[in-house]
């Protein structure tokens, strides 16, 4: 008989643990307003870090004129 309250004590356990409710699946849902805050703001950075490209570039295009100008003299 106590065997039989074990078995029926774990059925029981089991069952409810089975049937017990998740609440995870819910948290996973804040990540896709985050996602698009992330990448909104990562696009003027983005711009930013072209236009330093292009204002070194020019600095480089400049320091090479300068040096071939001295070189020529």
């Amino acid at each position: 008989m106590n065997k039989s309250l074990l078995m029926a004590a774990l059925i029981a356990a089991a069952a409810l643990a089975a049937c017990g409710k998740k609440e995870e699946a819910p948290a996973a849902a804040p990540a896709a307003p985050a996602a698009e805050a992330v990448a909104s703001a990562a696009a003027p950075a983005a711009e930013a870090a072209s236009a330093v490209v292009e204002a070194a570039s020019a600095a480089v295009e400049a320091a090479s004129a300068a040096v071939d100008a001295a070189a020529s003299k």
